[in-house]
Protein backbone atom coordinates (compact mmCIF):
# COMPACT_ATOMS: atom_id res chain seq x y z
CA UNK A 1 0.00 0.00 0.00
CA UNK A 2 1.26 3.75 -0.44
CA UNK A 3 -0.21 6.67 1.33
CA UNK A 4 -0.99 10.26 0.39
CA UNK A 5 -1.29 12.38 3.77
CA UNK A 6 -1.54 15.93 5.09
CA UNK A 7 0.03 17.26 7.91
CA UNK A 8 -0.59 20.09 9.81
CA UNK A 9 2.06 22.39 11.73
CA UNK A 10 1.01 23.14 15.33
CA UNK A 11 3.13 26.31 14.63
CA UNK A 12 1.45 27.64 11.23
CA UNK A 13 -1.55 25.59 10.71
CA UNK A 14 -0.21 25.21 7.55
CA UNK A 15 -0.81 21.70 5.60
CA UNK A 16 2.24 19.78 4.37
CA UNK A 17 1.11 17.35 1.55
CA UNK A 18 2.99 13.95 0.60
CA UNK A 19 3.13 10.56 -0.09
CA UNK A 20 4.97 7.23 1.01
CA UNK A 21 4.88 3.33 1.71
CA UNK A 22 5.20 3.62 5.38
CA UNK A 23 3.25 5.86 6.78
CA UNK A 24 4.15 5.87 10.31
CA UNK A 25 7.87 5.83 9.75
CA UNK A 26 6.97 8.78 7.38
CA UNK A 27 5.20 10.83 10.41
CA UNK A 28 7.96 10.07 12.70
CA UNK A 29 10.83 11.44 10.27
CA UNK A 30 8.79 14.39 9.81
CA UNK A 31 8.40 15.19 13.88
CA UNK A 32 12.12 14.24 14.53
CA UNK A 33 13.36 17.06 11.98
CA UNK A 34 14.56 14.43 9.48
CA UNK A 35 12.54 16.11 6.41
CA UNK A 36 13.62 19.51 5.20
CA UNK A 37 10.47 21.04 3.94
CA UNK A 38 8.81 20.72 7.62
CA UNK A 39 11.92 20.59 9.74
CA UNK A 40 11.00 24.67 11.25
CA UNK A 41 7.39 23.71 11.20
CA UNK A 42 7.26 21.00 13.87
CA UNK A 43 5.99 18.93 15.67
CA UNK A 44 3.46 18.24 12.88
CA UNK A 45 0.07 16.40 13.17
CA UNK A 46 -1.65 13.54 10.83
CA UNK A 47 -4.75 15.08 10.08
CA UNK A 48 -5.60 12.59 6.67
CA UNK A 49 -4.75 9.95 4.75
CA UNK A 50 -6.14 8.61 1.50
CA UNK A 51 -4.49 4.08 0.80
CA UNK A 52 -3.44 3.27 -2.77
CA UNK A 53 -3.33 0.10 -4.17
CA UNK A 54 -0.23 1.54 -6.07
CA UNK A 55 2.54 4.42 -6.30
CA UNK A 56 1.05 6.14 -9.09
CA UNK A 57 -2.15 6.29 -8.15
CA UNK A 58 -1.39 8.23 -4.51
CA UNK A 59 1.48 10.23 -6.28
CA UNK A 60 -1.33 11.11 -8.88
CA UNK A 61 -3.79 12.33 -5.88
CA UNK A 62 -0.59 14.15 -3.87
CA UNK A 63 -0.66 16.25 -7.10
CA UNK A 64 -4.06 16.31 -6.92
CA UNK A 65 -4.15 17.66 -3.22
CA UNK A 66 -1.92 20.42 -4.37
CA UNK A 67 -4.30 21.71 -7.19
CA UNK A 68 -6.44 24.60 -6.06
CA UNK A 69 -9.59 21.94 -6.47
CA UNK A 70 -7.46 19.55 -4.46
CA UNK A 71 -7.55 22.04 -1.34
CA UNK A 72 -10.66 23.09 -1.75
CA UNK A 73 -11.61 19.29 -1.24
CA UNK A 74 -9.18 18.72 1.67
CA UNK A 75 -10.39 21.50 3.32
CA UNK A 76 -14.03 20.34 3.20
CA UNK A 77 -12.59 17.11 4.34
CA UNK A 78 -10.90 18.28 7.16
Amino acid sequence: MFYTYVLESTVDKKLYIGFTGNLKKRVSEHNQGQVMATKSRRPLILIYYEACLNEGKAIKREKYFKTGFGRRYLKERI
